[in-house]
């Protein structure tokens, strides 16, 4: 009966097997015990079979000690076992994704992405992975992207693959720009043709809502036409607008037979407006406008502007774990990703952080846990100490201690030349306090 899974129960068929043949149970019987175990967790309810389990076995020849450590391995089963073509079928999944990843990342990438939301990774660490293998990147455009992200012929052959995957970049589809909808983003490609040249020419030529502009211009999606996010925030506001942001003020009743006058006393407001030089938004303030806008940035990593100041304080990248000896104490910093308590690990929780280099599990003891709830649960970068543990290839950093460093982290951000009081520390809880506002940064999920 367990001959293909080496002695371990690990279908739900075979603990049925096991009763059946065994303890002596009916069909029906060995059906009721397989949905106890199904609802073990929730009614606790497979102890009512104890006696009539062992008693079978051991009516049936078995020793006692056996018989009983059958039901503990059953019971324990109830933690983790499925049936056998739940199995079969999920790891066909994992099987052909793992293929596809590995043969064909680009097309891979651009496949989960565009089934967001849904599984473990939220759509900046999936970008950055993919990255990180290799592949290109490209941003958000009203000139090149469509609503789903899709692949684009790629110059960089360093990512090619013998199977011929590899050979594309990933364009980001105006899917990713926050608060642009989909029936908005078909018209805008619909109408494009051969390109914009203009904020101004987008408006005229798709009569798009200023305020969906807007969303384009908040997400940097106008470097096709050579305007940063400032500059093209810039534009789409000279346009005016009313009626809730959804009309330039050119196209309102008054100012259009303005336009369409003779006299040249009779000037449209916006219409000549003068060019004015806007100052440089910093690279910080550019990857929190990309968090809010997006959920993230290909400009760079949040953790990045801290390296100086973590380097300082002996916390080591992500990517150099592999490097350093095992047993030994380290201290890592990253952006908390997922936090995982699941039912099976008596209360540990697993986290995983990231920084520019890549990411580092961190395994919390329900000890380690209660001390340091806080900086676990409601921190957005966190700094850790631990001891480092490798087996077979598996690196963990088992925790110690904790610290919130949110703070810290938006205090980078911020520009470089703004004012700061000599005692200034900005408080994440607070983010009229500071120029930042800390719920752009992803927040960690949480699974249980």
């Amino acid at each position: 009966m367990l001959r293909k899974t080496l002695g371990v129960p690990l279908f739900q068929e075979q603990a049925m097997k096991i009763a059946i043949v065994g303890a002596g149970f009916s069909p029906s019987e060995a059906d009721s015990l397989r949905r106890a175990m199904a609802a073990f967790r929730r009614t606790g309810e497979i102890g009512n079979f104890r006696d009539r389990f062992i008693a079978g076995m051991t009516g049936n020849g078995y020793p006692a000690d056996f018989a009983e450590a059958c039901f503990r391995q059953i019971e324990g089963f109830s933690e983790y076992g499925f049936p056998e073509s739940h199995s079969a079928s999920f790891a066909l999944l994992a099987y052909a994704s793992s293929w596809l990843k590995c043969h064909y990342p680009d097309v891979f990438a651009c496949a989960i992405l565009n089934a967001q939301p849904m599984g473990f990774y939220s759509t900046s660490t999936l970008v950055r992975d993919f990255r990180e293998h290799g592949g290109e990147v490209r941003p958000v455009d009203v000139n090149h992207s469509a609503w789903d992200h899709r692949l684009e012929p790629a110059a960089e052959r360093r990512a090619h693959t013998p199977e011929g995957g590899g050979r594309f970049a990933l364009r980001l589809g105006l899917r990713a720009v926050d608060g642009f909808g989909e029936a908005v983003a078909r018209r805008l490609v619909a109408l494009r043709e051969r390109g914009f040249d203009s904020v101004r020419d987008v408006y005229f030529r798709t009569r798009l809502p200023v305020h969906a502009l807007a969303h384009l211009a908040r997400a940097d999606a106008f470097r096709s036409i050579g305007l940063d996010r400032r500059a093209a925030l810039w534009a789409v506001q000279s346009l005016g607008g009313a009626q809730g942001g959804r009309t330039a003020v050119e196209d309102l009743p008054l100012f259009a037979a303005a336009a369409d006058t003779d006299d040249d006393s009779v000037r449209v407001p916006f219409q000549d407006e003068a060019e004015v030089t806007l100052p440089a938004m910093p690279l910080g303030e550019h990857v929190v406008e990309d968090y809010r806008t997006l959920r993230l940035s290909l400009k760079a990593h949040p953790v990045s502007f801290l390296r100086d100041r973590l380097a300082a304080r002996r916390v080591v990248a992500a990517a150099s774990l592999a490097e350093r000896p095992a047993n030994r104490p380290v201290r890592v910093a990253g952006l908390v990703l997922v936090r995982q308590r699941p039912g099976t690990a008596s209360g540990v929780i697993f986290m995983t952080l990231e920084d520019e280099t890549g990411i580092a599990n961190v395994i919390v003891w329900p000890r380690v846990f209660e001390e340091w709830r806080r900086a676990v649960l409601s921190a957005r970068l966190v700094v850790v100490d631990g001891m480092l543990q490798k087996e077979q290839g598996v690196i963990h950093v088992v925790a110690r201690r904790f610290e919130d460093a949110s703070a810290e982290l938006f205090d980078a951000l911020a520009e470089p030349d703004r004012p700061r009081s000599p005692g200034f520390r900005p408080d994440p809880r607070n983010p009229r306090q500071h120029p930042r506002d800390v719920r752009v940064l992803p927040k960690g999920r949480n699974f249980h």
